[in-house]
């Protein structure tokens, strides 16, 4: 399948999910309420760091279907996903029954609730650990329909199932039971199902076994890899969630919930970000295979300079209009006020790290998995002491400014160290013209039209037209910059 198509796909995909997702958040806090809603993000945090039990699984089994698949030998993969299945289905078990058997200990010793019951936390929080083993197979069999570049089949399955998630929880709130009990009960359901589909659509591309068996012997070809990978989820799990653990335990549920408000709507970035790496990732990895470094270097850059060419407009919308768009999503000027200053410092990290995940990619697709974790340790060094200091003067908006902190300083150093190894020589060209232009039309753009804005009080409807019209111009303005973009508009346009 084309790298165009697969690209358009996935995108669509994300950009689905994430609209119904935002969608529903302000039917979730009518109905719920914004302390019940911190628990909706005490689930989200915790699947997160539960993905450390990934143990580099996931990355691994999509690298190795796609090396298979780049030599025609797909169906060999089939033995290594079975063995694969038997692990993350037996830690789906697991995970249900220490959070169900912990919750009591989880709601009377870390969590702050004032206004829900302490009976109603601890169900919810044996609810979500059931959802949370209900999802947790979706991660292995979509790693290998990636692997297989087939993100139609995936994507398909995952559009169903948001609308499924999203649009049938807003039904039980509204016409069953307002209750975060009642929430949980229906992503699980849809969770359970989810996990079922998949996996048959993963099977069926593969191709199953004439004589399935578990074969620890078939993950030797992985070990390394996914060893190395899963050291590295161990601290991206630290760099990525511990201002979450910290804020959940230091501040109360209400608070917690507009921090995780707030990185929601940061989260629109990766609706780009997330299926770019699903489709670039396993692209790079075949093109190693067959060592065609000008390839690689060429998807490398021109990838980069189109995806920060539409996450950095983007970045500066959320910066600059992060008040009057949140306003106009939940309708609670006062809770759009206080939750802003916050969206702006996740969205200048969040931006960084986004443009970060094509060295990521490389970096995998060689199999080099040092680099990544030699990464990660040296900003942990640098993020222990920040994220205490920052969180516990300033609170949320503390652990915000950590994360652009943190990422400014990856920025740089990820960089460097990436191209001392990787693609030597191109280190500079990379961060000043496929991240840099970008980066500094964007905010130029956005900081000129803010201050004619402001100039000419513009407010209300017409200033959120101007952050359309600003955000379509930068887009453009960042996109035409680039040569290799202007010939291929030109080839389509005129050929």
């Amino acid at each position: 399948m084309k790298l165009s198509r697969n690209l358009s796909i996935g995108l669509f995909n994300s950009a689905w999910s994430a609209c119904v997702g935002l969608a529903s958040v302000p039917f979730y806090i009518k109905h719920l309420g914004i302390e019940a809603y911190g628990l909706i993000g005490f689930y989200l945090a915790t699947q997160s760091i539960l993905q450390l039990l990934d143990l580099g699984i996931t990355p691994a089994i999509s690298r190795e279907i796609s090396r298979q698949s780049a030599v025609g030998n797909i169906k060999e993969s089939g033995k290594i996903l079975h063995t694969l299945a038997h692990f993350y289905w037996g830690i789906a078990i697991t995970i249900g029954v220490l959070l169900a058997t912990f919750a009591p200990a989880i709601a009377e010793h870390w969590l702050q609730g004032n206004k829900l019951p302490k009976e109603s936390i601890i169900r919810a929080i044996q609810l979500l650990g059931l959802v949370i083993a209900c999802r947790w197979p979706i991660g292995l069999y979509t790693g290998a329909l990636l692997g297989a570049e087939r993100v139609d089949v995936s994507s398909s399955i995952n559009i169903v199932m948001v609308v499924l998630a999203n649009g049938g929880a807003i039904l039980v709130l509204a016409l069953v039971s307002p209750t975060i009990e009642a929430f949980f009960t229906w992503q699980a359901c849809v969770g359970f199902a989810y996990a079922i589909s998949i996996r048959s659509a993963a099977w069926s591309i593969i191709g199953r076994l004439k004589v399935p068996a578990f074969n620890i012997s078939d993950l030797k070809g992985i070990a390394n890899f996914a060893a190395g990978m899963s050291a590295i989820g161990v601290t991206a799990l630290v760099l990525t969630q511990i201002d979450k653990v910290i804020l959940s335990k230091s501040l109360g549920l209400d608070e917690f919930g507009k921090y995780m408000l707030a990185s929601v709507v940061v989260s629109s970035l990766y609706i780009v970000v997330t299926p770019v790496f699903n489709i670039v990732y396993p692209r790079f990895a075949a093109l190693v295979v067959t060592s065609n470094t000008a390839r690689i270097e060429n998807l490398y850059r021109f990838g980069t300079r189109m995806l920060a060419s539409i996450l950095f407009p983007i970045a500066s919308m959320l910066i600059i209009f992060s008040g009057d768009l949140l306003n106009l999503w939940i309708g609670d000027a006062s809770l759009a006020k206080s939750v802003a200053p916050i969206i702006g410092l996740l969205a200048i990290g969040s931006v960084l790290h986004g443009v970060m995940h094509f060295p990521y990619a490389l970096q995998l697709a060689y199999g080099n998995t040092r680099l990544p974790l030699a990464i990660n340790l040296a900003l942990i060094t640098l993020l222990a002491p920040l994220i205490y200091y920052l969180v516990s003067h300033f609170g949320a908006v503390g652990g915000a400014g950590a994360w652009a902190i943190l990422h400014s300083t990856y920025l740089l150093l990820g960089t460097w160290v990436t191209h001392r190894y990787l693609l030597r020589g191109i280190a500079l060209k990379w961060l000043l013209f496929d991240v840099g232009t970008p980066m500094i039309i964007s905010a130029a753009i956005a900081a000129t039209a803010d201050q004619i804005l402001r100039a000419t009080h513009t407010t209300g409807i017409w200033r959120l037209a101007a952050c359309v019209v600003v955000l379509i111009l930068s887009v453009l303005v960042s996109l035409a910059t680039s040569r290799q973009f202007r010939h291929m508009a030109c080839h389509r346009i005129f050929k």
